[in-house]
């Protein structure tokens, strides 16, 4: 099991949520924590396990602590099935790096999620989402039917009981009821550490400024376009001798491994939404 709980930083925290623990038999196996100074928030995960001697139920355990050890601290708090994995929707459009970096990531059992779908604004991605035997959903954009679409991804997402939707690559910006919808659940990846360039060419762009270093940067989605919470974040230097398409490849890979190592940090609950910022406890 996993016990993530964020709350004003006061004293008695740790030795709170241990204490509880250890008296309902359980076995702390890992824990993490984290004071923010500047918020005054405290934040925990803890994993653990029944020690043998027989520790009660999770629901048990949940109205348990929720009566008073999170009561007592104004807790935002959860218990989780540490063996459960997230089940998750991917989005894509006609770039398919992110994609198959995840599949392949997936089914080969290094990556904690189960992928219960892949919806898409093309068919471009239909034949590696199928050859991976994962179901493929198209889901075609226009302006006249924008909402219509957002509607059917929605009940799509509820209707497989998923838990996260990974905008991996999914080159259409979520309406304000979307991300509201998705609020906490929906992560997505786009360049940074470039000076400003917007669009599709992005790489090229950069490549006529010269610039010496690009990156990517994974987030959790609000209705500030690029703006939300960030996760995870890397860097490349790149210089004069290379050009645009190196550019886009070296872009494309850091794409695939900051969005793969967000949605694998959420995944195992390591990601607390900070105001607005994170913190991840790794």
């Amino acid at each position: 099991m996993i016990l993530t709980t964020s709350c004003p930083d006061t004293t008695g925290i740790v030795a709170a949520v241990s204490g509880f623990l250890a008296a309902n038999n359980c076995l702390i196996t890992e824990a993490q924590h984290y004071d923010d100074p500047y918020a005054d928030m405290s934040f925990m995960r803890t994993v653990f396990h029944d020690n043998g001697n027989g520790a009660p139920s999770l629901r048990a355990l949940h109205e348990s602590f929720g009566s008073t050890v999170a009561e007592k601290f104004h807790m935002q708090w959860r218990f989780h099935e540490a063996q459960r994995k997230c089940r998750a929707v991917i989005a894509v459009s006609k770039h398919g790096h992110c994609l198959n970096s995840m599949l392949h990531r997936w089914s080969t059992g290094t990556l904690p999620v189960e992928v219960v779908a892949v919806v898409s604004n093309h068919q471009d991605m239909r034949s590696l989402t199928e050859w991976h035997g994962v179901p493929y959903y198209y889901l075609p954009v226009s302006d006249a039917r924008r909402e219509e679409q957002e509607e059917r991804v929605l009940e799509l997402f509820g209707k497989l009981d998923a838990e996260l939707l990974v905008l991996a690559r999914y080159m259409q910006i979520l309406s304000p009821r979307a991300c509201e919808a998705f609020a906490g659940r929906a992560i997505n990846i786009h360049h940074s550490f470039l000076p400003g360039f917007k669009g599709a060419k992005a790489y090229h762009q950069a490549h006529e400024r010269g610039v010496k270093l690009i990156g990517a940067t994974a987030h959790y989605v609000t209705t500030e376009l690029d703006e939300g919470p960030i996760i995870e974040q890397e860097v490349a230097r790149v210089d004069h001798t290379m050009s645009p398409q190196e550019l886009v490849s070296i872009g494309s890979d850091l794409e695939s491994v900051v969005l793969n190592r967000a949605v694998k940090w959420h995944a195992e609950r390591r990601v607390f939404t900070n105001g607005s910022k994170t913190v991840v406890l790794k």
